[in-house]
């Protein structure tokens, strides 16, 4: 059923221009669902952009938050808590498996954003105390994103996002996705790192295919460049393991991780090994607020809950529904492109006239929250979908049958 209340939407921002005038005003969210200030409902898709694993008023992850606060909330990165070094150490522990040296540090941080500059940071730290001077170059690849601060935009190549900001930091390349042969050419001992997502979660869910998941492994092992897996979007069970890494055969040095990390709180973490934490040196690196307790607390939980028997077998079995069903979809309409992405990371391209991707994709969404739904957009006109993790497989139906009213809709403007 459509929503038949007006939306409630904040008619003078406060927020910065490059957000939009005009934003819808959620209220309160319930497991799949939110709602907004009219009361009108929302099966969410889109889950924060890929940040509500658990949905919306998760009891488990509420109380956790609620007793930590009551408790502690921050100590700053001069002195350690509880949660945050039981954190640490189950990422370590509980992951080593899925890189290539095991796991020897975390760092905490805020974003993603921090996450992949924290990458970049060790990566440079490690090729300067390892070769020396001149070793410092970076390597990302065409439709990456990679963040917005100055050093993971640096590696982020569409124009859009840098034009207002450069010059960025030098020493940045940039080869086609999935071109294992354009990288075998390209990479050398000056390059200190690789960065790669094996799911393009912005650049239009493109999918590391296993070929060039291999020739990024030997390579990088070649010429001791370190090797890192932006598993922002990607990690903790979005793709049905807990990186998808290990879903592409990648075997990376260091491992980038955050949405999801901790309930909606901001969280992230860079996975490190012994050879890169040996080099660096007191005061390299440090962060206020990253791993303070009531987040650290609150990602224990979702740590927890992503390994219990049977989750992640779970969340492959409605991946598979929810593909099903989005593949009988789009194989209605001629303008509706092959499916994207892996697991409950999916997308659709919309075959959309030149020129008009903006005016369409725009249009899409809003009759998609017309019909009582959320949906994201990724690249130039792909439909992302990133529902919850514990979404049901009757919450995956109703979601199919929304989308196939937005795609009516969408269907007559089209054609």
């Amino acid at each position: 059923m459509s929503n038949n209340q007006s939306p409630q939407q904040s008619e003078t921002s406060p927020f910065p221009n490059q957000y939009s005038r005009t934003p819808l005003v959620i209220d309160h969210g319930e497991g799949s669902r939110l709602y907004d200030e009219a009361g009108n409902s929302y099966l969410d898709f889109g889950s924060g952009i890929a940040v509500n694993a658990f949905g919306h008023g998760d009891r488990d992850i509420a109380s956790v938050i609620s007793s930590q606060a009551g408790r502690l909330i921050h100590v700053s990165n001069l002195f350690a808590s509880r949660p945050a070094l039981d954190l640490a150490e189950a990422l370590r522990l509980g992951l080593s498996s899925y890189t290539f040296e095991p796991i020897a540090a975390v760092n905490f941080g805020n974003s993603g954003s921090e996450a992949n500059e924290a990458a970049i940071k060790y990566a440079r730290a490690y090729s300067m105390r390892t070769r020396g001077q001149g070793n410092h170059r970076l390597l990302s690849f065409t439709n990456a994103f990679h963040g917005r601060t100055m050093g993971s935009l640096s590696v982020t190549p569409k124009e859009a996002y840098r034009a207002p900001f450069e010059p960025l930091v030098p020493g940045t390349s940039v080869l086609p996705f999935n071109d294992p042969g354009a990288l075998e050419a390209e990479l050398d001992s000056s390059y200190a790192a690789v960065i790669v997502e094996v799911v393009q979660g912005e650049g239009g869910l493109a999918v590391m295919t296993q070929e060039f998941a291999a020739a990024l492994n030997t390579l990088c092992r070649k010429h001791d460049v370190l090797l890192i897996a932006d598993e922002v979007q990607t990690g903790l069970g979005r793709c049905g393991d807990l990186l998808a890494s290990e879903i592409a055969g990648l075997e990376p040095d260091m491992v980038t991780l955050s949405k999801p990390l901790a309930g909606g709180l901001p969280l992230s973490a860079t996975l490190i090994p012994d050879r890169v934490n040996d080099m660096l040196r007191l005061g390299d690196h440090g962060t206020t607020f990253g791993g303070g307790p009531v987040t650290t607390a609150a990602a224990l939980m979702v740590w927890e809950k992503l390994n219990r028997p049977g989750f992640l077998s779970e969340v492959r079995g409605k991946a598979d529904h929810l593909e099903k069903g989005l593949e009988l979809l789009a194989g209605e309409y001629s303008w509706a492109g092959p499916l994207k992405g892996l697991g409950m990371l999916r997308g659709i391209d919309l075959e959309i006239p030149e020129g008009l991707e903006n005016d369409y994709m725009r249009k899409t969404l809003g009759e998609a929250q017309k019909q009582g739904m959320m949906l994201l957009r990724t690249g130039k006109h792909t439909l992302r979908l990133a529902p919850p993790l514990v979404i049901t497989m009757e919450e995956i139906d109703e979601g199919l049958e929304k989308l196939s009213r937005v795609f009516k809709h969408l269907d007559s403007i089209i054609t």
